[in-house]
């Protein structure tokens, strides 16, 4: 099957959801809405989506950049359209908005117990990192 990728609309926001419940991006404690909003309205051109020939969403991308690191969120293709090359075409993409913007390195974060993720982007060269991550919730 086919697809093409663009830029994320407003009214995409259902099927969004849907797709990121189906591939268990969500969290309790993150309302999946909320960070649409957030990333729509900081980043429009970096909220990317990949659609069939029937215009039904069947994988996403969110990138981001502080002036020193891009950042990958929310990568998620639809179980049934895994391997068809619809995840790194997003992250290509993402990656060369990033680029386009100056930016020089990409990190992700990924859980650590998702190991396909992990073997997903070790094929297409990234590498974990020997940080530690630090999280404090502000609401």
């Amino acid at each position: 099957m086919t697809f093409t990728l663009r830029e994320y609309a407003p009214n995409d926001a259902a099927a969004v959801v849907e797709l990121w419940h189906q591939v268990g991006l969500t969290r309790p404690w993150n309302d999946p809405h909320t960070d649409i909003a957030r990333a729509y309205k900081t980043w429009p051109k970096h909220f990317l989506v990949a659609v069939d020939s029937d215009s039904q969403i069947v994988g996403t991308v969110m990138s981001g950049y502080d002036g020193h690191r891009g950042w990958i969120y929310y990568l998620g293709v639809a179980p049934d359209r895994q391997t068809e090359g619809i995840g790194r075409a997003l992250v290509t993409e993402a990656e060369s908005r990033l680029k386009a913007l100056g930016c020089v390195k990409i990190q992700i974060m990924v859980r650590g117990d998702n190991t396909d993720a992990l073997r997903f982007y070790d094929s297409l060269g990234y590498e974990v990192s020997d940080v530690v991550v630090s999280g404090k919730r502000l609401d």
